[in-house]
């Protein structure tokens, strides 16, 4: 494998940088408004367009809604975004989702993202850590499965990603993960 180059390293880490601050996620304003006003249309947006995870949001003890995140990355990457949590409809806190990612990728994307915990505990554990990383205990579903969501969704899974909206080119295989901390807008 090449050795990367300090100056590789560094350009890829300022054009990931400079991509996540242009990409109009907020970063830097701090109205919870504003990201209340954006959680509701992301899910006005999800349940419109994906009726099956509606079903899944009556099931669920909570749900994090992640509206925009935008990710950039050109062997280094990562992406940037904040979203709130709901519990029977109502905000109960604000997060944000930090992912840092190496490997072989190139390219910029926004998309949303919506966690459903399945069960009381698992909502119980978010909310009581200081900082929670996504791992393999999530269940990742993807837009053509939301119709039928609701229906392929077993009680097992604690925790449920869904990722919609994608907008944007990023490819490449790379590690990654994903932390997600409460703030205060």
């Amino acid at each position: 494998m090449e050795q990367i180059t300090r100056r590789t390293m560094l350009w890829g880490v300022g054009l990931s940088a400079l991509a996540v601050a242009g990409c109009g996620n907020g970063i830097g304003s701090n109205g919870a408004a504003q990201i209340d006003a954006r959680v509701d249309a992301t899910q006005n947006y999800l349940f419109g367009r994906y009726p099956g995870t509606r079903d899944l949001a009556n099931k669920a003890s909570g749900i994090l809604f992640m509206p925009l995140i935008t990710e950039a990355g050109l062997i280094y990457g990562g992406a940037y975004g904040r979203g709130a949590l709901r519990i029977q409809g109502a905000t109960v806190d604000y997060y944000s989702a930090t992912k840092a990612s190496i490997g072989l990728q190139i390219g910029a994307q926004q998309y949303a993202h919506a966690l459903f915990f399945m069960t009381p505990e698992s909502l119980a554990d978010f909310r009581r850590s200081s900082g929670w990383a996504a791992s393999a205990d999530l269940r990742y579903a993807t837009p053509e499965e939301g119709a039928t969501i609701g229906k392929a969704t077993t009680e097992m899974d604690p925790v449920i990603a869904f990722v919609f909206g994608q907008q944007g080119l990023i490819a490449g295989a790379s590690l990654a993960g994903v932390k997600y901390t409460r703030i205060i807008p």
